[in-house]
């Protein structure tokens, strides 16, 4: 009698070691949003995972240094990616891109479907023959366009209209997706490399209410992140995405001093490297 006794007890406390690990585990799971701007040089790299651990990645960057990057953010068995987005097919948002699509296979990609006569673009080409081979889905952005991950939305707002099949000849800045993700509370706008114009569109749309993170556009260029701009979607942080002592400039002072007159944080790559940014809907944590 006394042994099932002891049995019976080790056998409780047993039963309640498992309910205390399983209420340790509920705790430290993580079910924020995790938005890693890359420090990838002159260029745009933005890798995000969400509560429900759907992977989305917004631009490659001008290298390699974004296929690196991922290597310590995915664990290694991890060769998918749900979602793709190509803002515009310029070599400093593409080519890295491109030699991630080499090694990781995703379920949709989305881009402009704009033509260019550039040596990337072809490869480009080529890397979207071959993921829709393997059972990609290629998604031309146009207005209205919702991509819904769990309780994460993303919007896209920009650009107005349907760019399939049309020539970019100069540049393809002002054909860039703007992305507008939205988790409960908080809100992200990744603008690619839009200039003004296409920033006073977006203004006049009004598709945008308030803002937490303001991914600038074009590294920091003058020609970005006016005075209209900021006073329209009012950001509470700015992370700005260029190279250390690149050849243009970025970001330029004349960007600087708008954020700062806007009283605007912010957080550069070519200053502090990657820049982590967790939300839980309702707070936002910047971490190393």
């Amino acid at each position: 009698m006394k042994h099932k006794y002891s049995l019976l007890v080790a056998g409780f406390l047993l039963l309640l070691n498992i309910f205390a690990w399983k209420e340790v585990f509920i705790l430290t799971d993580n079910r924020n949003l995790i938005v890693d701007f890359l420090d990838v040089g002159q260029g745009d790299a933005v890798f995000i995972e969400t509560p429900g651990k759907h992977q989305i990645l917004i631009d490659g960057g001008p290298d390699s240094s974004a296929l690196a990057k991922l290597s310590f953010l995915l664990p290694f068995w991890d060769r998918t990616i749900d979602l793709v987005i190509l803002t515009h097919p310029e070599k400093d948002h593409m080519q890295g891109l491109i030699d991630i699509l080499q090694r990781y296979k995703t379920d949709y990609i989305l881009w402009t479907g704009v033509v260019r006569s550039t040596l990337e673009y072809d490869a480009w080409l080529d890397i979207l023959s071959k993921q829709k081979n393997t059972g990609a889905k290629i998604i031309v952005a146009e207005p209205g366009l919702k991509i819904k991950a769990g309780n994460v939305l993303i919007d896209t707002l920009y650009p107005l209209e349907n760019l399939k099949g049309k020539e970019s000849k100069a540049s393809a800045n002002d054909t860039s997706i703007v992305s507008y993700l939205i988790f409960d509370q908080n809100s992200f706008l990744f603008t690619g490399d839009i200039g003004a114009s296409a920033e006073k569109a977006l203004i006049n749309s009004g598709q945008i209410s308030s803002l937490d993170i303001l991914k600038v556009a074009h590294h920091g260029s003058k020609y970005s992140t006016s005075d209209l701009f900021l006073g329209g979607i009012k950001p509470k942080i700015a992370v700005i995405s260029a190279g250390k002592n690149n050849p243009y400039g970025h970001p330029t002072s004349e960007v600087l001093q708008r954020l700062e007159k806007f009283g605007i944080q912010i957080k550069r790559t070519d200053i502090g490297g990657d820049i982590k940014i967790e939300s839980d809907g309702n707070n936002i944590i910047i971490k190393k």
